[in-house]
């Protein structure tokens, strides 16, 4: 299972948090950007998502990352969990396909093994890119969610991947799940195509 570990404490503090929150303001770093294009379940498109990856910080996820997107794994996977005022999680390449069955979106990974986990004093603020994992804190895969809030209570025990440089309105545009369902989403928007640049 890949899905965040939270309580419905945790929810509660979160329920909201952003309605007005500004754009978050980050530097360009050296790291490859990962550029993503969002279209919803019609596939419209909604715009686009730039993501500084951190690859001084991540090495082993940010080459994950770089990877599945260079082998178009993430074209077409969906953002299959969004919950208002905390996060939109997406890149399950293996139950995440828009044209597929995605009942299980959120439980699977990639056919690459899981890797261990690289934490960091970063803390997971608005526009923070983390991995989603397991109860295992070893056990990302391929799946990586976007702070909408701030989330510090996450510092310390995801990986921090990279940071959100352009597209905050897109990010703030994506479908939200159901909060009864812990964010689940019905028509998910998706990612209709992503790329690397470095």
């Amino acid at each position: 299972m890949r899905k965040l570990v939270l309580t419905p404490a945790l929810l509660a503090l979160t329920a909201g948090a952003a309605l007005a929150q500004a754009a978050p303001q980050h530097e360009d770093g050296p790291g490859p950007n990962m550029v993503i294009e969002v279209a919803d379940a019609e596939g419209n498109a909604k715009g686009t998502i730039t993501l500084d990856l951190l690859q001084e910080v991540a090495p082993n996820h940010v080459a994950r990352l770089v990877e599945l997107a260079q082998s178009g794994a993430y074209d077409g996977v969906v953002f299959h969990r969004v919950i208002d005022g905390f996060m939109a999680q997406t890149g399950d390449v293996q139950h995440g396909q828009k044209d597929g069955d995605t009942t299980l979106a959120g439980m699977g990974g990639s056919d690459l093994p899981d890797l261990d986990a690289e934490f960091s004093d970063i803390s997971f603020q608005a526009g923070t890119v983390g991995m989603a994992r397991a109860q295992d804190p070893n056990s990302a895969n391929s799946q990586f969610f976007i702070d909408l809030a701030p989330a510090t209570f996450l510092d310390g025990q995801y990986t921090v991947v990279g940071q959100l440089i352009d597209g905050w309105d897109v990010l703030q545009s994506i479908k939200k799940g159901d909060a009864g369902a812990n964010g689940a989403v019905e028509d998910p928007d998706y990612m209709a195509t992503v790329t690397i640049v470095e």
